[in-house]
Formats: C-alpha cells, structure tokens, sequence
C-alpha cells in the first residue's frame, strides 16, 4: 500500500480548495461580464469580487456539501457565490468614510477609493441584491431555494450582519462588557459565517435538529473568527492584513484583545477552533480533513 506524506496531502487539499475558488471566480466573473449591466456598475462590482481574499465561506459550504457525501453541481456554486456577493457588498460598505473609513481592503485600494463613494454605495447595494437572483435562478428544489432564502436574508440584514455593524458604531468610545462584545460580534461577522453550515444542511437534507447543530458550529466559529481579527489587528503588519491595522485602537472600540488581552485571546481562539472541529467530528461527517485545513488556518501563533 502507497502510503501519503503529511505534506503530500496537505498539497493535494489546497489544490482540490483552489480548483473551487476559481469555478466560483470563473461564476462570478462571467456574471458581471455576460450580464446586461451598465459598465459603470458591473465594473466596481467586479474588482471588489476579484480583488483577492480567502473565500472561507463558500469553500466551508462546498466542502460540507461533499463530506455529506454531495457531488458538487452549479447550482451549488451558485449558492456559494450569493454567498461572496453579500459578503463582498459588505466590506465596500464597511469602507467607506462614514462607516471605518479606510483606504486598502485586500492590500488594494477600497472601492470608494478606486472609483467613487456614490458609485461604491452603489456597487455594494448590488452586492446585496443580485445574490437573491442568482439564488432564485438555480437548479434547486423551490423549498431548498425558499429556505436558503430565508437563511441567507437573516443572516445578512436585520437578524444579523447589518445589525451587529450598527451595533459596532454604537460602541465605539464605550467600555462594553464582553457579553456586549459577543453580541456584536455574533450579528455582525458570525450570521455570515454561519450561513455556510446552515445551508449546507438544508441542501444536503439534514434534520432539523442535525441543522441546529450545524448552527452551532457556525456561530462558535464566527466568533473564532472575530477573535482572530481582533488579535491580527495589534499584531499583523499592513502587507499582512491587506488594510490599515490598529484600527479597533484607534476608533476606541471594545475588543476581545482588550478584555482578554493578547495572550488571553489568543487562548480563547485556540479553544474554540478546537470546540469547532470535535463538534464537527460529533456530526459524524465522511471526511472533515478540508474542512478542518480552513479551520486550522485561523490559528495565530
């Protein structure tokens, strides 16, 4: 029997995840360019979609999909990439000068910077709206599309994202209490991350209960996720992070880091991840090993 190397099939892992980043880019390039969209707004679009970054959110869908035993389709990735688009919408909006004001996202210029702040509202807003037909579009049942509706609108909105960053503002130049912190922090960057689980459940036909745990897992792992932010804030370079970092310092905002401190939070991220992959291990999935290579690389030294 051939045996495989650690390395080997840490290797083979990263390139089955960059077969999938760059279907999902071919979708949502070929979206913005085939589609009958004004060049003004289609243009903006696409540079924040293709202006780099992890895609974590729609490889934790895919690859949840295939260790439920799915084989992958197009309708799948177009999920995933009405996934991005929300995402993506929101870090344009994140940007600009009346929300946290920066200049670079991804180690590039934000939209606003690279075009204009009207035509960065703009960009973000069909970001926001163009996920719902692609969603409607795909070749899944009506109930499956209504669900991942629904899922997908309160993740995004009042139930979630768009809340917890109203929430933020609010408590900038205020001591909350880390329970305030968690709340913030479970709306505005956890609805998203646990979307991908959720869905991921709904499409492969779980229970309901088996969904619930699935949410589970995603909320832990969104605020994992916000912690990891919070300490790469204070420890990251620019050339790291893609942005301006010392932000949260600046803006006087509450953190994890500054509850917790840097050693502190960096126990708390460990811990959760971990809480993260045995809940996944309890579900009982075929093989967890790419979901778990995302996972692992959100530890911090």
């Amino acid at each position: 029997m051939r045996l495989i190397s650690k390395e080997h099939k840490i290797f083979g892992i990263i390139r089955v995840m960059d077969t999938k980043i760059l279907k999902l880019e071919h979708f949502l390039t070929e979206f913005y360019e085939s589609a009958e969209f004004p060049k003004g707004l289609a243009e903006p679009a696409k540079y924040s979609l293709m202006a780099g970054g992890k895609r974590i959110r729609p490889l934790l869908f895919l690859n949840l999909l295939e260790a439920f035993d799915l084989e992958v389709t197009t309708a799948h990735y177009q999920v995933a990439a009405a996934l991005e688009m929300i995402h993506t919408g929101s870090l344009i909006h994140d940007d600009l000068p009346a929300m946290d004001n920066d200049d670079y996202r991804r180690g590039k210029l934000t939209n606003h910077k690279k075009f204009d702040e009207a035509t960065a509202i703009l960009a973000g807003d069909t970001l926001f709206f163009d996920p719902f037909y692609v969603l409607s579009s795909s070749d899944l049942s009506a109930q499956t599309i209504v669900s991942l509706t629904r899922e997908l609108a309160y993740a995004s909105g009042s139930y979630g994202m768009v809340a917890g960053q109203i929430l933020d503002m609010a408590g900038e130049g205020k001591d909350l209490t880390l329970t305030q912190i968690e709340q913030i922090h479970r709306l505005k960057t956890g609805r998203l991350l646990t979307f991908p689980f959720v869905a991921a459940g709904i499409v492969a036909q779980k229970t309901n209960q088996e969904i619930e745990k699935l949410r589970v897992v995603g909320q832990i792992l969104g605020l994992a996720f916000q912690i990891r932010d919070d300490i790469l804030d204070v420890t990251a370079t620019f050339a790291e992070l893609g942005k301006t970092p010392g932000k949260d310092v600046l803006e006087e905002k509450s953190t994890y880091v500054a509850h917790l401190g840097l050693e502190g939070a960096k126990i708390s991220l460990t811990d959760k991840l971990s809480e993260v992959k045995k809940l996944l291990t309890e579900l009982n999935v075929t093989d967890s090993s790419e979901i778990f290579k995302i996972i692992e690389q959100l530890e911090v030294e």
